[in-house]
């Protein structure tokens, strides 16, 4: 057993020593990327979603509003919903909401578009016979597909400005 053990410090040790070797750099690490994702504004988009893909992007980004931004988000959402359980008297009790996110980013200074991109999340909520719940499974399936999405954008551009630093 001592044996084992001494053999799984040992490929950690190696495998530690390999990832540094490559260049190997977790996406977080400093000097980070905080700093570039959070110099992105976004424009709010019209309705409901466009308002909670704002905060999500904006919470994602951890955007600074003290200073002023380098790239500006445009988003265009499309959204849709589908039956997807229907109970004995054919009435839907579970629905799909998906969501697509079509962003482009944009230089502030040039208005030149330097990356974009589209997400599309789908999620599933319940639709129960009360009105009150049924608006709120409705607005709980939008928050959850928001959620989802902003995660989504922030990883592609997280992606993207790693590769910017490689190149500047």
């Amino acid at each position: 057993m001592r044996r084992r053990a001494v053999l799984i410090a040992a490929s950690l040790s190696l495998a530690a020593v390999g990832l540094s070797a490559c260049g190997f750099t977790p996406l977080y690490a400093s000097p980070g990327l905080t700093p570039g994702l959070s110099a992105i504004e976004v424009e709010q988009p019209q309705g409901r979603l466009g308002f909670l893909m704002r905060e999500q992007l904006d919470d994602a980004f951890a955007h600074n509003e003290s200073a002023p931004p380098q790239w500006r988000m445009t988003l265009k959402l499309s959204e849709s919903r589908s039956s997807r359980g229907v109970r004995v008297d054919n009435v839907a009790d579970r629905f799909e909401y998906r969501v697509q996110a079509d962003y482009s980013l944009n230089d502030v200074t040039t208005g030149r578009r330097v990356t974009g991109g589209s997400v599309r999340v789908a999620v599933t909520y319940a639709n129960p016979n009360q009105p009150y719940a049924s608006i709120a499974g409705d607005q709980e399936g939008q928050d959850r597909a928001a959620t989802e999405a902003a995660r989504q954008i922030q990883m592609q551009l997280a992606t993207w400005l790693s590769g910017q630093r490689k190149v500047n």
